[in-house]
């Protein structure tokens, strides 16, 4: 046996943890997630396998580290395997950035809050630093990864279907979605070739986060659910479907919105998701809701301790320490909500119930039903009481079933009934919490309450009637129905006047737009001819005006709360000698604005009713030309419109016989030339022509034509331009299908050679292919050298095939002309060009241009197929022209009816 090359080593070993590139977006975004980032922006090119940047406004990479940072196992999380139990950050390998390196470019900018300015380092397929030049970037860290799998050919290959490249885009925002979720305070945006993607803000909450992310129609039917667990320590925390809703907007076919959390850590747990998957389905008797997942949000918080992280590269899938114990916590959760499973494998302290809500044969139900009945004699309700309606016992079991859960609709009639009843409530809710979640902890108390609580709960009666007409609940001491709150106004005792004429007064009044009618001493006029005078400033202003740019120069972070916050401590912390100093600018301030308000009242104050009645029209015309038009309208009453007069019209005569006979006349002169096209006349609603061949009408779209057309003069003359390659690619034997193939190329036509004997093809069945070789000549074949230095960017994906599939026309196929040599890729984009200059031709044309159009078709196109690109035929029978009078009479013939 042999000992592996560190090479080998470090390329195996990476190509393991970065499989993909949502396995790179990942490990970035952790990195920046672990430096404290509150901003991150991700940006792709050719869905990131040309290029991949994560950029956050993290606390940077020190100098220090800088030498070692893409260094396989360095790392800052942790120093020895014991800190795994206290792990809270999300990476701690120290594999990131060095698998990276090996299977592509990458270059690292950094600036910490101490460094002046920031640095770009470029690492080498060992993750040390060859170059370093200072950047504009600010606080912060940047990773730029370019050409992924460069050294892994194969695994690149992987990715060159669009198919492939748009599921994975899809997983990088699936991604982006999970952590934007987890993290509302995060601002994430995604960018795919310069174009915004997806985008999310900084918000309050995990709500607000699933508002942003998934949409007000999806959040509308989630309720916040609560469960927690001392022993051991359990939290779970999250949105669930609403019990009962429909499935079709509370799921869907695929698990990419079932969110999945331990401890801040998107993850994959299959048993947790089966669990969640069998209580939500249960619900639903339909069977096209089996195979779909739950739109929810389930956080797990236990202590780190209990979780081994390090179980696969991507870190997606954990081991928990306690998971019977999770489990048991997540069906009690569920069990809440949604109610027991039928057929569910549970512990038998567990089995209350095999419906969704306890039923009143149920044993817990039986058995409040019999503490109320014991609990008679005792209390002092009469004993012919009336029994507890099935509305009631709904009630009751929401009640008992959503205990464990915040949902808002848990309690939705306790704050409707009496005061006197909802101290019962809540003792029957408690009482009933603690039955679901601890059925086997009952002591006396308990059994004393229980019986109370059922009694009195035995007397509401609610019915759907009574509820809808407002009469379900009434005043205890009154009987009445029960009113909304109405708020009493005190009279005012020191003033005589009536409330009519104070309610009169008060109409009269003119409320005030506080936005649109301010009261400012300036009107729009003053605003336009003169120049608008500022309040004078008071010491705190002229403070704040001058320590907010020392504060956004000391913290350009800084947001406007903390700007305030500092700015104050300041003002607070000043000395008396440099309050002074503010107080006498503000002084300086109030004596210049006293001095320019006298100048601008120096013309006389205008009134205030004048004021606000010029404020309140509008502009006018001059006064001479308003004196004309009033005259004008004044002079001629406005009158009802009336219908506008009939357009004019002249009857044309027509005669079938005439039309026959012309049709006959172009027939007999068409015999002559059976093979011309003579228009009729232009269709203006659908802009097709009508034309003559023989004896057929036909309908003739020119604009099929023009596509055809112009499709065949580009597969002839178009030319790619060729952009130029950054890195040349390599022309083997191998690549090119055999040596054949590449004799095939080296006997094109080439220019003139350079001083060092390279030489560029001129083949225009290369150039016109948007492709640029370069031949350096050798001794022997085996040392000439052949690289691509150009290629076509315009067409997507093109490639060494499409070169062979040019060498495979010319060697097999003995094509000399570039239209025979056009790649199926170039064929399909210059198709797409000919479609796209076509639809900016003019819509109507004149018969002139139709005519040079057919021309052109029979001149062109010959008696080839008459199609256009889609395989639509450019002209369409309509009828044929009759010739005797058999003929004509069989058309002019009535329906039959």
């Amino acid at each position: 046996m042999k000992q592996l090359p560190p090479d080998t080593v470090r390329l195996l070993s990476s190509s393991q943890v970065i499989t993909s590139v949502v396995n790179v977006v990942k490990e970035l975004i952790e990195n920046s997630l672990d430096a404290g980032a509150s901003s991150i922006d991700v940006k792709l090119e050719n869905f990131g396998l040309d290029r991949v940047e994560v950029r956050d406004n993290g606390q940077g990479i020190k100098a220090v580290d800088t030498p070692v940072m893409a260094v396989r196992h360095f790392t800052s999380k942790i120093c020895r395997h014991e800190d795994l139990e206290h792990l809270e950050t999300y990476g701690f390998r120290g594999e990131a950035l060095g698998s990276i390196c090996a299977v592509a470019e990458v270059a690292v900018t950094t600036k910490t809050e101490e460094d002046e300015i920031s640095t770009q380092y470029t690492m080498d397929l060992t993750g040390k630093i060859v170059s370093q030049k200072p950047s504009h970037l600010g606080q912060g860290t940047t990773v730029s990864v370019m050409k992924l799998f460069k050294n892994l050919p194969v695994r690149r290959q992987c990715f060159s279907s669009t198919k492939k490249c748009k599921e994975e885009l899809k997983k990088v925002q699936d991604l982006l979605m999970a952590y934007a979720i987890i993290k509302p305070e995060l601002r994430l945006m995604l960018v795919h070739n310069k174009v915004v993607l997806w985008q999310k803000a900084k918000v309050a909450d995990n709500r607000s986060a699933l508002l942003a992310t998934l949409g007000p129609g999806a959040i509308a039917n989630l309720i916040p659910c609560h469960h927690h667990q001392e022993q051991p320590e359990i939290l779970l925390e999250g949105f669930f479907p609403k019990p009962g809703a429909d499935y079709s907007s509370t799921s869907t076919s695929n698990p990419d919105k079932t969110f999945i959390f331990v401890n801040n850590r998107p993850v994959q747990h299959k048993e947790i998701m089966k669990l969640l998957r069998q209580h939500y389905t249960a619900q639903y008797a339909d069977d096209q809701a089996r195979n779909r997942y739950p739109t929810l949000m389930l956080k797990i918080s236990v202590p780190p301790s209990s979780v081994d992280v390090n179980l696969t590269p991507d870190k997606t899938q954990v081991l928990l320490h306690n998971k019977e114990t999770v489990l048991t916590a997540i069906e009690a959760l569920l069990v809440s909500l949604y109610g027991f499973r039928p057929n569910a494998d549970l512990p038998a302290d567990k089995h209350l119930s095999s419906e969704p809500f306890p039923s009143p044969s149920s044993p817990l139900q039986a058995d409040s039903e019999r503490n109320a009945e014991n609990s008679h004699s005792n209390d002092s309700v009469p004993r012919d009481g009336p029994k507890q309606s099935s509305a009631d016992t709904s009630l009751d079991r929401q009640a008992s079933n959503c205990s464990s859960s915040s949902s808002i609709a848990d309690d939705w009639i306790v704050n409707q009934i009496p005061a006197d009843l909802e101290s019962n409530f809540s003792l029957y809710d408690d009482e009933m919490s603690q039955t679901v979640t601890k059925p086997a902890s009952k002591s006396p108390e308990r059994l004393v309450d229980n019986k109370m609580t059922a009694a009195t709960i035995s007397k509401v009666q609610i019915s759907a009637e009574d509820w809808s007409r407002g009469t379900a609940l009434t005043d205890p001491v009154s009987g009445e129905p029960l009113q909304p709150v109405i708020i009493h106004r005190p009279t005012n005792k020191n003033h005589s006047v009536p409330d009519e004429a104070m309610s009169e007064s008060s109409s009269s009044k003119k409320i005030l737009n506080a936005i649109t009618e301010k009261r400012a001493a300036l009107t729009a006029y003053d605003m336009i001819s003169n120049r608008t005078m500022r309040a004078p400033l008071s010491p705190v202003a002229i403070f704040e005006k001058e320590a907010r740019a020392e504060v956004l120069r000391e913290k350009p972070t800084a947001s406007l709360q903390d700007i305030s916050v500092a700015i104050h401590e300041r003002w607070k912390n000043l000395r008396e000698e440099d309050r002074k100093k503010y107080e006498e600018k503000a002084k300086k301030h109030l004596e210049h604005h006293e001095q320019r308000t006298k100048l601008a009242s120096a013309e006389g104050p205008r009134e205030p009713g004048v004021r606000s009645h010029m404020q309140g029209q509008k502009r006018k015309a001059p006064l001479s030309n308003q004196q004309l038009l009033d005259e004008l309208f004044a002079a001629q009453p406005q009158k009802k419109m009336k219908n506008p007069a009939p357009k004019p019209s002249q009857p044309l005569p027509c005669s079938v016989a005439a039309l026959r006979l012309q049709l006959q006349r172009l027939s007999s002169q068409s015999s002559a030339a059976p093979q011309g096209l003579r228009l009729v006349n232009r269709l203006a609603s659908q802009s097709a022509w009508v034309i003559l061949c023989g004896q057929r009408l036909m309908l003739l779209n020119p604009f099929r034509v023009e596509e055809a057309l112009l499709f065949k003069r580009l597969l002839e003359n178009n030319i790619l331009p060729a952009a130029s390659l950054q890195n040349p690619i390599q022309l083997t034997d191998g690549s090119l299908g055999g040596a054949e193939y590449t004799e095939a190329l080296c006997s094109m036509e080439k220019q003139s050679p350079e001083l060092n004997g390279a030489a560029f093809f001129s083949d225009p069945r290369l150039v016109a292919n948007g492709f640029k070789v370069k031949l350096t000549p050798g001794v022997t074949s085996a040392e000439r050298h052949l690289e691509v230095t150009a290629m076509a960017d315009c067409v997507p994906f093109l490639g060494v095939e499409d070169l062979r599939e040019i060498l495979t026309a010319v060697l097999h196929k003995k094509a000399r002309t570039v239209r025979e040599c056009r790649p199926l890729k170039v064929t399909n984009y210059l198709q797409g060009e000919a479609v796209r200059l076509t639809r900016q031709l003019p819509t109507n044309s004149s018969r002139e241009d139709v005519k040079e159009t057919l021309l052109r078709m029979e001149q062109q196109l010959g008696g080839a197929n008459h199609t256009c690109i889609h395989g639509r035929p450019f002209l369409q029978h309509l009828t044929d022209v009759p010739t005797t009078e058999q003929e004509v009479k069989a058309l002019l013939r009535p329906l039959e009816l």
